[in-house]
């Protein structure tokens, strides 16, 4: 199996073990809300993502190049993957980019089950 297979697997293994639990997958709970802009919040909603088209992603990959951190696979990078959670939430980048880093993984994962699912 390759890595791609790999990979494939273990986000179709996330998103029945969150459904198991019955949560949405696109719905991340905090364990500690973050406040950000005078604002708390106590899960991010990645349920936009659905609302995204592929002219999204072509201006964030033109946004990221024009910063100088484009990359060959950059749909699999953390930059990215926030990059587009901020779209889907309509919060600006610097929400994304203050949050722990084991909720930015977090937020990572649920964006590539999300890119990667196989419906």
């Amino acid at each position: 199996m390759d890595k791609i297979e790999e990979n494939m697997k273990t986000m179709n293994e996330l998103e029945e073990a969150v459904k198991a639990k019955g949560e949405n997958p696109y719905i991340i709970p905090l364990k500690t809300p973050v406040k950000f802009e005078g604002k708390q919040y106590d899960c991010i909603d990645l349920t936009g993502l659905e609302d995204l088209r592929a002219t999204d992603l072509i201006a964030i990959n033109r946004r990221l190049s024009v910063m100088g951190t484009g990359e060959a696979f950059a749909e699999n990078s953390l930059e990215y993957t926030l990059h587009l959670a901020a779209a889907a939430t309509a919060l600006p980048i610097e929400f994304f980019e203050q949050l722990k880093i084991n909720t930015a993984m977090r937020v990572k994962s649920r964006v590539l089950l999300f890119l990667f699912r196989q419906d």
